[in-house]
């Protein structure tokens, strides 16, 4: 999960609305906002309290330390408040390198206090349990709480009690303070855990009856979107695929001297729509855009190798959303401020992506790059003989219970996957087709949405089915050679379907996929794991765009890889780097380990300790990515699990000098990683401590149809074709009409059924012709034959499709006196009305002869719709024909008299009447006589 830092007032908010205490603390937060667009008379109208109270008044918006910068005014008045704000609210400050606008503040009453009432208190989470810091003097001159504050682990699932609190955090407070303050931070602890918060610190804590402040609170929650403004005038912008990826750019860009004109850190990953790439990549355009540089600027559209993103659909040429549809929007603004864009991509058809990014034409083509690091055809490698990662007669029945396995995965390990994620499991298949596997790794499925199926998939070009069952029990039971499971399950279940998988001693391994997932909810996944002797990967272990780097970079410089694991992104992940590489080091199949850190945490430091004791002795290759935060004015959160440095220890650059100290290989940057694997690889084969494998050609796998389409590979021919309609972009397309335009045009339903049944705009008299037609034949009342049956439908307790279709089978024509009204409307508007009139003069024969036989509505509808066609313009003669013909005509009716059935229908619901049966009196019954032998 990625820290995301909030408000204090939304921290006021939750601590006042929340927390339980038997301390007196009001129940109310009292506070008042202000913005550059606040009515101060209204302000007050709504707080009296500003003209009574003194005041305390700061921006609120996630500034730190502002008492230092002077961004806090205390113990004022209202008029002194004004004063104070006149020269900072709405206006640009500069804060170290980072400018904004100050245009939130918050005023809340001073609450009077001696310094000796100030205290400080903390609670963070750690792998091990939640600590509370407590120190018995606050404010900004604190110092340095974390040498000089009282500190209590509370252990994963332990409760906090006061007693406690009193004895290991109150020793040096005042006596007489001391019950207040075991009751607010036991009642804090509650609130802490029962909220999932992974960080609460309040600065000063003035133990008062009034209120608490928080001065900083942080949560963590998954991101897939990031952008940080890192200097607006920088030359050099990135647009950058994949966590780990966005890294590893802005690492190199720093290495090469450009970390002055980075202007922005930033990544968008987990397959994000074709809107939200747009959206994403116009703002970085438009931010680029602002500001000429001498020499011109450069973009970076980039990423590293992706697991399910289709890299073509994110670029997208044709549709109105993606990459190349940004940049075509400001192909202005990038010739003026001479823009160069250099492309780096790979992943599912990412040829396709490369090949329309190359056919954008905006600028001179010497100034554009499209590329990826793959060998040219002529540098081809076979394929590496997929290794084997145990004995082949090694199985989960032979393996001990208790204790983690050293050995997670062989060629023939089995696996559940929880959740209906077809297109991993496919991907899955193909790999274990590629690895040359005897049969596929996963053996079932679990989804507890549907019943029990099957669902096909493809084993190389032959298709197969994998059960899907409904619940873990049936799965387990029925396939025991399972000791994986692969969790899909979203943040919200994944936690629950974890444990109930951990109940079955099978599953030795489980990898969870899900971001977000409280950090407190993963520490008791990963206690219950300890004690069942389970290895879990992850949580956050999707992130398969560097995982992929890795094995491509060292498929290149060796023979290839042995086993490789993702331990995720969030801050505890289930199993740890030194969890891995000491199952490598017991393994007599792996020669050399290959760790790549990140910025944040201290796991490296424990592979440090593991090679400095002798615990670790094979060689082991390592690089901490997150080299470029050292050189940053402001704090960068990496990455979509948000990796930063909490002290100077956790920095990338610290942990490379550590691990390089101890004897570790480390590289000088990033690209030279695969320089120094490949130097270590080389000297083991010397040694003959390697026998390289041998090469061995991969079985191909078939490309499936879709990406052979959009690879213009193969043509086939559509099913169905459709004029009318297309739903298949971001917005739903009328006969080539926007939706959007439809209803901005207040096109109305006449407009619409122009669009859909005739393929065109008609004139407004039309659309209102058709829509007044709707109208009065929308109902003829309950007694007509249809209106009749669907009423019996509905009282026998039929559907309303059945209903309506029942009502619609027996529509009759019916006279009607609205005849005048269309007769009006079409003689008034109409350009010509041939066949009416000569209508009318039929019927002036017709009533003359007998009275009743007039034109009567469907008629007149009937003959003047023709007209319409005929005369309105948009069509020719064969054209307007042709849609009488095929029923244009009767759509009219169906539509109108659908209206008026379902109308019924719902009355007969509404009105709650049972089942219809006609009375005996109403029928005439006519048999043959009874006959007698």
């Amino acid at each position: 999960m990625s820290a995301k830092a909030i408000s204090e007032q939304t921290g006021k908010e939750f601590l006042y609305k929340y927390i339980c205490t038997s301390s007196a603390i009001q129940n109310r937060f009292k506070y008042a906002r202000v913005t550059p667009d606040t009515d101060w008379d209204r302000l007050i109208q709504d707080h009296p309290w500003l003209l009574t109270e003194r005041l305390v008044v700061k921006p609120d918006q996630l500034i730190k330390r502002r008492g230092k910068l002077g961004l806090v005014g205390v113990n004022l008045d209202l008029d002194q408040v004004k004063t104070w704000l006149k020269p900072r609210l709405g206006q640009e400050t500069t804060i170290a390198k980072a400018k904004g606008i100050l245009k939130n503040f918050l005023i809340e009453p001073f609450v009077p206090h001696k310094q000796a009432e100030e205290f400080y208190v903390c609670i963070y989470a750690a792998r091990e349990g939640d600590y509370v810091l407590f120190y018995h003097e606050g404010g900004v001159d604190v110092g340095d709480v974390d040498a000089k504050a009282q500190k209590l682990l509370v252990r994963v699932d332990e409760k906090l009690h006061e007693s406690e609190i009193k004895k290991h955090l109150l020793l040096h407070a005042p006596k007489d303070k001391r019950d207040i303050l075991a009751s607010f931070i036991s009642g804090l602890f509650n609130l802490y855990e029962d909220l999932y918060f992974t960080y609460l610190e309040i600065n000063p804590l003035a133990p008062t009856l009034q209120e608490a402040y928080i001065a900083d609170l942080d949560a963590k929650s998954g991101a897939s979107l990031k952008l940080t403004i890192l200097n607006p005038k920088g030359r050099i912008w990135t647009m950058v695929a994949g966590g780990g990826a966005s890294v590893v750019y802005s690492d190199t860009i720093c290495d090469l001297g450009g970390v002055n004109e980075l202007a922005n850190y930033g990544e968008y990953s987990g397959a994000p729509s074709e809107q939200q790439t747009y959206d994403y990549a116009k703002t970085i355009l438009s931010l680029m855009t602002r500001e000429k540089h001498p020499e011109g600027k450069i973009l970076i559209i980039g990423g590293s190798i992706a697991n399910f993103t289709n890299v073509a659909a994110t670029f997208k040429k044709k549709s109105k959303q993606g990459i190349v549809r940004a940049i075509k929007d400001y192909q202005g603004p990038l010739k003026e401020h001479e823009v160069r864009i250099f492309v780096r991509r790979g992943g599912p058809n990412y040829q396709e992506g490369l090949r329309v990014m190359g056919e954008v034409d905006w600028t001179p083509a010497p100034s554009r790059t499209a590329s990826f690091s793959e060998c040219r055809p002529d540098e081809l490698a076979p394929a590496k003989k997929a290794k084997q990662a145990a004995p082949s007669d090694m199985s989960s029945s032979s393996r001990p219970v208790q204790g983690k396995a050293t050995t997670l995965f062989s060629r023939h390990t089995k696996a559940i996957v929880w959740g209906m994620q077809t297109r991993a499991v496919q991907g899955m298949l193909d790999f274990d087709y590629v690895c040359s596997r005897d049969e596929p790794s996963v053996a079932a499925m679990v989804y507890p949405f549907t019943g029990d199926h099957k669902q096909k998939f493809y084993w190389g070009h032959k298709e197969i089915l994998i059960p899907v069952f409904k619940n873990m029990a049936d799965a387990m039971k029925k396939h025991p050679e399972v000791d994986v499971l692969i969790n899909f399950a979203s943040l919200r279940s994944a936690y629950d379907s974890t444990m109930e998988t951990m109940n079955y001693p099978q599953i030795r391994t489980v990898a969870i996929i899900a971001e977000g997932i409280p950090e407190a909810l993963t520490r008791r996944l990963i206690k219950m794991a300890d004690e069942k002797g389970v290895t879990i990967i992850g949580p956050a272990t999707n992130a398969g765009g560097m995982s992929n780097e890795l094995n491509n970079i060292i498929s290149r410089t060796t023979d290839g890889v042995f086993e490789g694991v993702a331990i995720g992104g969030d801050r505890y992940p289930g199993s740890t780097f030194m969890d891995h590489v000491l199952r490598y080091q017991d393994t007599p199949g792996v020669k050399m380990i290959v760790v790549l850190g990140e910025i944040g945490g201290t796991e490296e430091y424990k592979i440090c300790r593991g090679v400095k004791e002798g615990r670790i002795t094979k060689p082991v290759v390592c690089w901490c990515i997150g080299t470029c935060a050292t050189m940053f004015s402001s704090e960068v959160q990496f990455g979509h699990a948000g990796a930063c440095a909490n002290q100077a220890s956790e920095t990338a650059v610290a942990k490379n000098q550590a691990l390089k100290e101890v004897g570790v290989f480390v590289p000088r940057s990033f690209d030279e990683l695969g320089d120094v694997i490949q130097s270590v690889y080389e000297d083991l084969v010397s040694k003959g401590v390697i026998e390289p494998a041998q090469e061995v050609p991969p079985p191909t796998v078939p490309m499936d149809y879709s990406w052979a389409r959009e690879l213009g590979l193969i043509r086939k021919p559509a099913s169905f074709m459709t004029s009318i309609c297309d739903e298949r972009g971001q917005e739903l397309i009328y006969a080539g009409m926007p939706i959007t335009e439809v209803f901005k045009e207040e096109m109305g339903i006449g407009g619409v059924l122009g669009l859909l049944w005739f393929q065109r705009r008609l004139p407004k008299y039309a659309c209102h012709f058709i829509e007044m037609c709707l109208m009065v034949t929308a109902d003829h009342g309950p007694a007509v034959s249809g209106a009749h049956n669907t009423i019996v439908c509905a009282r026998a307790g039929k559907d309303l499709i059945s209903s309506l279709t029942s009502g619609l089978l027996t529509i009759i024509n019916n006279p009607d006196m609205r005849v005048q009204i269309l007769k009006d409307y079409v003689k008034q508007h109409f350009p010509a009305t041939p066949l009416l009139d000569y209508a009318l003069e039929v019927e002036k024969i017709t009533t003359s002869k007998k009275p009743n036989l007039i034109l009567n509505v469907d008629g007149f509808i009937g003959v003047a719709f023709v007209d319409v066609l005929r005369n309105c313009g948009s069509f020719t003669r064969e054209e307007a024909d042709e849609y009488i013909d095929i029923g244009a005509l009767n759509g009219i009716f169906v539509l109108g008299r659908s209206m008026g059935f379902i109308g019924h229908y719902l009355d007969q619901k509404r009105l709650k009447q049972g089942l219809y049966r006609h009375p005996w009196d109403d029928i005439s019954y006519v048999l043959p006589e009874h006959m007698t032998m």
